[in-house]
């Protein structure tokens, strides 16, 4: 039988792999570096100064956010940190669960597996920082993870932005691969159904209502073509077919609204403070579209939504821990980079 001089024949199996390493690379949203009015602004001046999250002609936004806000907010920020604050580390709680998150993922994994660090989108440890320490070490190929269950330009695509800016300051570039989303990852559907059982196991009293309250996104992100709030809805279907619950038995809200336009609706503080009017007192809220816990889930559902709820003529309040550093988050995480290093690892 005669080949055509271009047919395509299998290739040897030798040199499958590479002579370098792989790296993982964990990528959270970031933190200042202590409470200080100083940390707190600088943090939040090169967060809000990201055109993917604050999509406004930076002619505009500049001069308004240098000015009145970077002058009254880091404030009120600091505060909020403060109320949260990990005193042991002097840290905030998700530069402390991160970094476990890195350290039981290389405990979890065999001792000649891919080198795991991590890094924060914005502040410290930089996202291009630890990709140069990675390649330093003799990872030629990098796996980036962003630690975002739903995919949105303002988080996931911001790390790939950051990633790839890194990439253009190096003379030798390593080979880099970017980790999907995961809004209905089955062990990450798990890990929240085990949460809340286990949130909700304790207490003398079950919730007249489940709650679930994701971060906001304004409505133009989405017109847009942002398709954060479609992933959310992937989590939640998920998430009731799991403990076999309606969307009217578990809702799902958004938080974290900046400014005068629309956001995603239901807002989670119209509707939780709503809920005492109609005889609902005791309730229960969980934060699917955060890893781990931080101030958008400790201090502004944890603490102010619950002030709130409980002026409102609440009862009882209960905030369900996001996976963190739990067995379950590994679990999850070393599915997850298995999958994706399939032809590196």
């Amino acid at each position: 039988m005669t080949h055509h001089p271009l047919s395509l024949r299998p290739a040897p199996a030798a040199h499958s792999r590479a002579a370098g390493q792989v790296g993982v690379l964990l990528v959270n949203l970031g933190t200042p570096d202590s409470t200080r009015y100083g940390d707190v602004r600088r943090y939040l001046s090169e967060f809000l100064s990201d055109r993917r999250v604050i999509e406004v002609n930076p002619w505009l936004w500049q001069p308004l956010l240098q000015g009145v806000i970077l002058t009254t907010r880091p404030f009120r920020s600091g505060a909020a940190y403060r109320r949260i604050w990990n005193e042991a580390a002097d840290e905030s709680p998700l530069r402390t669960y991160t970094r476990a998150q890195a350290e039981l993922l290389r405990q979890a994994l065999p001792a000649n597996g891919p080198r795991i660090d991590w890094a924060m989108r914005y502040g410290r440890p930089s996202i291009a920082s630890r990709l140069e320490a990675l390649q330093a070490a003799g990872c030629d190929r990098i796996l980036v993870v962003p630690l975002y269950p739903q995919y949105s330009a303002t988080t996931t695509a911001t790390v790939n932005d950051a990633a790839f800016r890194a990439l253009m300051t190096m003379r030798r570039q390593p080979a880099l691969r970017i980790a999907p989303s995961f809004p209905d990852h089955p062990l990450y559907i798990e890990g929240l159904a085990r949460s809340i059982r286990a949130g909700l196991a304790g207490l003398e009293r079950p919730p007249e209502l489940l709650l679930a309250s994701f971060h906001g996104l304004p409505r133009r992100y989405v017109k847009a073509g942002d398709p954060y709030p479609a992933e959310c809805n992937r989590t939640m279907l998920a998430l009731r077919r799991r403990l076999g619950m309606t969307a009217r038995e578990f809702p799902m809200t958004f938080q974290s609204r900046f400014g005068r336009e629309r956001w995603l609706e239901p807002y989670t503080d119209e509707r939780v403070t709503a809920l005492p009017r109609r005889g609902i007192r005791r309730i229960a809220v969980i934060t699917p579209g955060f890893l781990a816990d931080c101030i958008e889930t400790l201090d502004e559902i944890g603490h102010e939504l619950r002030q709130e709820f409980m002026a409102a003529g609440g009862e009882e309040f209960t905030l369900i821990p996001c996976l963190n550093d739990t067995p379950d988050a590994i679990h999850l995480l070393r599915a997850i980079i298995g999958q994706e290093l399939a032809g590196w690892a």
